[in-house]
């Protein structure tokens, strides 16, 4: 999957499954139960989470990026 500023945080869930890691990275992990995480994750891009979290756009793709290879590293083992 391709990550870019564009892509729903939802879109990369579905494909990888529930990340802890990479909801940290978005913020929402105390946020409410697992309903309400689904829901706000359909609101949030990328580009929205990196400009929440002040952190420059392309940093903040890499970081998610990172955070998906690491799954996709541990669907292979």
């Amino acid at each position: 999957m391709e990550i870019t500023a564009k892509t729903y945080v939802s879109d990369i869930l579905k494909e990888y499954g529930e990340m802890a890691d990479l909801m940290e990275l978005f913020g929402v992990e105390r946020l409410g139960g697992y309903r309400l995480r689904r829901f706000l994750t359909r609101l949030i891009t990328v580009r929205t989470a990196a400009i929440v979290h002040d952190v420059p756009e392309e940093e903040f793709i890499a970081k998610v990026q990172s955070a998906v290879m690491q799954k996709e590293l541990a669907r292979i083992k």
